[in-house]
């Protein structure tokens, strides 16, 4: 089984490989009529760095899903190359990170020979995600840039501890529930026909609650605000069962937007460009308005790699790299990207279903549930059914940070994956023998 899963993953980052640099290719064919003079070290790049991750998971997790990595590997690959057709000097950039992400990602399959160790440090782990997340805050280190402060500066270097806050929170997050879901179960008392937990359980829900109002407010950071929230709601009512987390916290969060809308000037100006984008579409409403542009001169098929004009749209290699896919490869081009990140959060969730151990099962689920839903907000920002938040689009946006976040995350999900597969094996001896 194992044999065969790798064969598998191997030949699809074969096939990965030749879909990202066809479309570098055309992208410069598009753009200047030539073929890129370093299509041959592009291509042999490529190829050592998918490879790389290949022979990591082939020796440090031989069980794990075939399917992850070459989708995470497109995901990249797609970003990079319209990327690169956007700006060369970010392309380069966006390359190192790449590399810099894969040996992350190399990294944490080799030092993390056992998630569930990871469970013992919980406490730990708060504590470090809790100052990333502030750390904007702290002055003299924190940096607002886009009129949202999610960013530090370290001498010459710039990254969004964020980023990482996520995968420390969601490690904790899981942790916790694990202990606490005997507790966390108890039916309270009926209200309307629901139960309601009783006041000293709403702790961990009333705390979630109220560290996204801070990092909406303080940070002006709407995407991570609801991205924080909706991981530990989640992983809650995927642990306990419990509708009325659900409810609960869909009030919670409604009640604490309202607040901050009627409160604060930056979330009633989001709003505004959000419902009418068009009254001022050369001001607040021109990144939503180019971008609607460019999703509309795209059509079907798209104007073609290289032959569109995305770069009119302010942050396009960030918040709105989909609307440039979109313009130069249409409806069909950004329903792929869509098609690769249902596939992905398919084969994590697949692994929250076979994995047997309670902590491997929360946190598989919370890390996909971290991909898949940061994956919905941005495109839903977009697209205009939310409200613009300005997080990335995981793997596919330019982003040192969230590049290397993301290929960390990935390692974690194989790791899960292949723990699972072993699980299995060890209590199907029989089934030994198949691969």
């Amino acid at each position: 089984m194992k044999s065969r899963n790798r064969n598998i993953e191997f030949f699809l980052l074969l096939f990965v490989a030749i879909l990202v640099v066809a479309g570098y290719v055309l992208a410069s064919l598009g753009r200047s009529s030539s073929i890129p003079a370093n299509i041959v070290p592009f291509l042999i790049g490529i190829l050592l760095l998918l490879l790389l991750a290949h022979l990591a998971v082939r020796k440090f997790a031989p069980r794990a899903d075939f399917s992850l990595l070459p989708l995470a590997g497109l995901l990249n690959g797609i970003g990079y190359f319209v990327i690169a057709r956007l700006d060369k000097d970010l392309a380069g950039l966006q390359a190192t990170w790449t590399l810099i992400g894969v040996a992350a990602f190399v990294a944490t399959l080799i030092l993390i020979p056992q998630v569930r160790r990871l469970e013992q440090y919980r406490y730990i782990l708060m504590t470090i995600g809790i100052v990333f997340l502030i750390m904007p805050l702290i002055p003299g280190f924190g940096r607002e840039i886009n009129g949202a402060k999610i960013w530090v500066s370290i001498g010459s270097i710039n990254f969004q501890p964020g980023e990482f806050a996520k995968i420390f929170l969601a490690i904790f997050f899981s942790a916790y529930i694990v202990e606490k879901r005997d507790v966390l179960s108890t039916t309270g008392v009926g209200r309307f026909g629901v139960a309601i937990p009783e006041l000293r359980h709403l702790g961990p829900i009333l705390l979630a609650w109220g560290v996204s109002l801070i990092v909406m407010v303080a940070e002006k950071d709407l995407g991570s605000s609801l991205l924080f929230f909706t991981l530990f709601v989640a992983l809650l009512w995927i642990s306990t069962g419990k509708i009325s987390y659900l409810i609960m916290s869909g009030a919670l969060f409604s009640g604490g937007a309202l607040l901050a809308w009627s409160q604060f000037s930056h979330v009633q100006q989001r709003v505004d460009i959000w419902l009418r984008p068009f009254d001022d579409p050369t001001g607040d409403g021109y990144q939503i308005v180019q971008s609607s542009f460019a999703l509309a001169e795209g059509g079907f098929t798209g104007t073609g790699l290289g032959v569109g004009t995305p770069e009119n749209i302010p942050a396009v290699e960030t918040d709105f790299i989909l609307a440039a896919i979109g313009e130069e490869l249409g409806l069909v081009g950004t329903t792929a990207v869509l098609t690769l990140f249902l596939l992905l959060v398919g084969s994590g969730l697949k692994i929250a279903l076979t994995s047997t151990r309670p902590f491997e099962k929360l946190l598989s689920a919370g890390l996909t549930t971290l991909l898949g839903f940061q994956a919905f907000i941005i495109i839903a920002g977009v697209v205009r059914l939310l409200p613009l938040t300005g997080v990335t689009l995981p793997f596919v946006s330019y982003g040192g940070s969230s590049l290397l976040a993301n290929w960390v995350l990935l390692a974690l999900l194989l790791r899960i994956s292949d723990e699972a597969r072993r699980s299995e094996t060890d209590e199907n001896p029989t089934r030994m023998g198949a691969g």
